[in-house]
């Protein structure tokens, strides 16, 4: 039995790169056992007497309320804060708090402004560490888009899926995604907005089929998913600058008539109708993002689950 204070190995989810394939679908296939499970009145309570701590750097909807939910479906406890509710947002270090947090919870959830936030946390903490989003990366968000895919089309494994619009934070773990679940991401975005080229060639070197473009029809045509996100994000400056950037990127009807007959639209939300995506399409048959929202919490389950199962 480890002494007081002594060190622990922790199961931390930080991004998808550091987390093998084979790992990755147990996540899922266990998230998708727990989703089949509540929909038909089974509930399992592997956090029976953990807590959660749950710390939000910047507002949230789905990522504070799945998080908080799914840990309460799982039989745990969790405590909500931002940072300016902690010492945190007066100066304690990042490495204090870990260590102080390491003592009263059984895992950390974090939406970090900067991903050395996450890092430094991970670190220092002896207990799992959950990435709830970075500005590098949102490994749950993709976990969740795989799930809400494989619901309405099966396996991912070899599909095409489209990304239309900022290189961003989601399109980053969608290529860590690639990679790892072995399907070809095909992205379009302006060149000043592309994702890292060291992430493109990380990816490519580990057999990932990636492909970057500025043109938005050689990215969706035939795709079996269409994919964006909001153009300015929390925190963004430039907010004129890229809308007119990304203009050319909206998703639309006539966007989402290149890919195939039954492709599907995914968003991560919150959307701005008419700028990165139409009404027509987001409100339409082919969008899936009220499902996709919805897995968030069956997603997390799954991360829960293995971090502290």
């Amino acid at each position: 039995m480890p002494g007081f204070g002594a060190v622990t190995e922790a199961r931390s989810f930080l991004d998808l790169d550091a987390i093998d394939a084979a790992t990755l679908r147990g996540i899922l296939d266990k998230a998708t056992d727990l989703r089949s499970a509540w929909a038909q009145g089974v509930r399992e309570r592997p956090l029976t007497d953990k807590t959660v701590a749950l710390i939000f750097e910047k507002p949230s909807t789905r990522t504070r309320i799945s998080f908080d939910v799914a840990v309460r479906q799982l039989g745990g406890e969790s405590i909500v804060v931002s940072a300016q509710d902690m010492q945190l947002g007066r100066g304690e270090t990042v490495a204090d708090t870990a260590k102080v947090l390491s003592r009263y919870v059984d895992a950390i959830a974090i939406r970090a402004l900067k991903h050395g936030t996450l890092t430094e946390l991970a670190a220092e903490a002896t207990v799992p560490v959950i990435n709830g989003l970075t500005d590098r990366s949102h490994p749950c968000q993709v976990m969740a888009d795989i799930m809400t895919y494989e619901q309405y089309k099966g396996p991912i494994k070899d599909a095409v899926i489209a990304w239309s619009g900022d290189g961003n934070n989601v399109a980053a773990s969608w290529i860590h995604a690639a990679q790892r679940f072995g399907f070809t991401f095909r992205i379009a975005c302006p060149e000043t907005l592309r994702p890292d080229a060291d992430l493109v060639r990380w990816a490519e070197s580990a057999g990932g089929k990636i492909v970057v473009t500025d043109s938005v029809a050689d990215a969706v045509n035939g795709a079996d998913c269409v994919v964006t996100d909001t153009w300015v994000s929390m925190g963004n400056n430039d907010a004129a600058v890229r809308r007119k950037l990304l203009k050319p990127y909206q998703v639309n009807a006539d966007i989402m008539a290149m890919a195939k007959k039954d492709a599907i639209f995914m968003h991560c939300l919150p959307a701005s109708r008419d700028e990165e995506v139409t009404a027509e399409v987001i409100d339409g048959p082919q969008s899936v993002v009220w499902d996709e929202a919805e897995n968030r919490l069956h997603a997390q389950k799954g991360i829960l689950y293995w971090c502290l199962s």
